[in-house]
């Protein structure tokens, strides 16, 4: 169609971590790429300290906000699940030339989720949603590092998305507002001209390794139309226990972040 982009991923994130640790990660996605449609969804847990992941290319829906609340069900990976907003919205676009863009829509910076899974295990907690719309291609971005996080606790949700190499991006938002910092690593923040450091134990690698051998692993159909550049990137995730001190005290949470790398 005149005016609309050859190539359009939509791709969804939703997570919860229980008081105790407990993980579920989903991932569902909508790939649009010239005469080519695919679905994706993709389900990640770590539950009394074993981590599964199952995933899917069979059509699937994608998640459906409405008011505060976005549903989600999946039932070819056993998924239903409610994500509740707990803080306001945030939205950039993080990258935009010719060629494209990459809009970052979160949808729900901190959530209240109630997860069932396989009709059996419920998982609750304090979650966080986003939506990720790309118009270019991924293996064409000037990337070549991806830093992103969220950590959550009853007082604070802060989330972070850094881009390193020939483009250069970075947010960070405390409580909806963004802020500077001075360093950003995978273990933790500290802010700019304020007594405010995150902290981050990396206690649990939820995944770890090339993505042709653990996003794509599995799926072969998908992974034969992609670039081997894209198959070789690093990823490695975490579930980390955090504390966030300010002057006023220290609050303890959890985190999900990850470390990407193209070269």
């Amino acid at each position: 169609m005149p005016g609309q982009p050859s190539f359009l991923l939509t791709k969804w994130y939703l997570d919860c971590v229980t008081e105790n640790g407990d993980t579920a990660i989903v991932y569902v996605a909508d790939l649009r790429w010239d005469r080519l449609s695919l679905h994706y969804a993709s389900l990640l847990t770590a539950i009394a300290g074993r981590i599964r992941s199952a995933s899917s290319l069979r059509k699937c829906v994608l998640p459906e906000p409405d008011g505060d609340t976005a549903r989600l069900s999946l039932p070819l990976l056993g998924i239903e699940g409610s994500w509740r907003a707990l803080s306001s919205p945030l939205a950039r676009t993080v990258f935009s030339d010719n060629d494209g863009s990459v809009d970052w829509h979160c949808h729900q910076p901190r959530s209240q989720v109630d997860l069932l899974l396989h009709g059996k295990t419920r998982i609750t907690g304090l979650g966080y949603a986003e939506c990720l719309t790309l118009t270019v291609l991924p293996w064409k971005l000037p990337l070549e590092e991806l830093h992103w996080g969220r950590f959550l606790s009853p007082q604070h949700a802060i989330v972070w998305i850094d881009w390193r190499g020939p483009y250069q991006w970075r947010s960070v938002f405390h409580n909806g507002e963004e802020q500077q910092v001075q360093s950003l690593t995978e273990s933790g923040m500290i802010f700019a001209g304020a007594a405010t450091q995150l902290d981050l134990d990396r206690g649990l690698a939820l995944r770890s390794g090339q993505l042709g051998e653990t996003v794509f692993a599995g799926i072969s159909s998908l992974a034969r139309l992609l670039p081997r550049s894209l198959m070789s990137v690093e990823e490695c995730k975490w579930r980390s226990r955090g504390v966030l001190r300010t002057a006023s005290g220290a609050a303890s949470g959890w985190a999900i972040h990850e470390v990407v790398k193209w070269k």
